[in-house]
């Protein structure tokens, strides 16, 4: 693959796909989940992430099924 077209993979594909990008807003709102779900930090991230990209759901077998924190439900996909 060309440079030429490796950039222009990256910017017409990869970069739509960047929709929350590392802030301290986004590490704040990380350490509030933390401490109010007790989630781990790195799943706290996770959550945080989705809700900052607006999603309503969160699909992962890592967290409590069905729960909800603000406008996003979590989802085990696993679960029949």
């Amino acid at each position: 693959m060309q440079l030429q077209d490796r950039e222009a993979l990256l910017r017409e594909l990869l970069m739509s796909l960047w929709k929350v990008h590392p802030s301290r807003a986004l590490f704040e709102r990380a350490l509030q989940v933390q401490r109010k779900q007790g989630f781990g930090f790195y799943d706290s991230l996770i959550v945080a992430a989705a809700l900052g990209a607006g999603c309503r759901r969160l699909l992962t077998e890592d967290l409590p099924h069905g729960q909800r924190i603000g406008t996003l439900r979590i989802e085990n996909p696993f679960l029949a």
